[in-house]
């Protein structure tokens, strides 16, 4: 059982992330704390099921610690990657608009946290705040930037163009700056790569060995990936 000062503390920084969420700053405080009020928070291990397609259509996701990837299964079980969310993401929110499921699954990348809101919720306190409404449409159309990001990557002829594209793409989303360049704070195995950039995971390791032999990256310990200024030069010109 989990310590009532940890509980507490624990608390506090879920409210914290939960206003720094711009659907959720939109609240006035009496509908915030009914709102948090409503969440059911579940804890997910690495590499199990968040979602899965027939429930999209239920409840909206917070992801309050981990990460978790989206993917499209294929018949033989094959994983394609279409987005990753790490803590204060939110996603689910288009199915709940348009009573849809999501031809997509969600599993967990590490152990993660994650905060459900059902559409009898988000129906009643999301949709007819004005101000909401508007940060769903920037959200909206933020996912369909990045999903027209992916798709160009995934269409260029060349695997190493492929690649190179996702990898400046991640950095982009997930990319911190330091002294060395840009390292992608996220753990992606060359299993999961190749399901970014739909090649076989053989041509990923293949690449990456290339690219680090030119020196455009490094594979960091932890298996985040640092993007040199070689790289980010390249990049411009795909």
């Amino acid at each position: 059982m989990q310590p009532e000062g940890e509980k507490g503390i624990e608390e506090s920084g879920r409210t914290r992330l939960l206003r720094a969420i711009p659907l959720f700053s939109c609240l006035d405080p009496e509908e915030f704390s009914e709102v948090q009020r409503r969440i059911v928070e579940k804890r997910f291990h690495k590499n199990q099921v968040v979602l899965l397609e027939e429930d999209t259509a239920n409840y909206m996701y917070i992801v309050y610690g981990g990460k978790v990837r989206v993917v499209h299964l294929g018949s033989e079980g094959s994983e394609r990657i279409l987005a990753v969310h790490k803590r204060g993401d939110v996603f689910g929110e288009m199915a709940l608009l348009d009573a849809k499921t999501a031809p997509a699954t969600v599993i967990a990348m590490e152990d993660a946290e994650i905060g459900l809101l059902s559409k009898e919720t988000f129906d009643t306190f999301f949709l007819g705040n004005h101000k909401v409404l508007l940060q769903l449409v920037a959200i909206l159309c933020r996912r369909l930037r990045e999903a027209q990001l992916v798709l160009k990557a995934i269409t260029l002829p060349d695997a190493e163009q492929r690649l190179r594209s996702i990898l400046n793409h991640l950095s982009q989303l997930h990319g911190v700056r330091d002294a060395r360049g840009t390292v992608i704070a996220l753990r992606l195995t060359h299993k999961e790569l190749a399901g970014y950039t739909s090649v076989s995971r053989e041509t990923v390791t293949r690449l990456l060995h290339r690219m680090v032999q030119e020196g455009d990256l490094e594979m960091l310990q932890n298996r985040t990936i640092l993007l040199k200024p070689g790289f980010r030069q390249k990049a411009q010109l795909l």
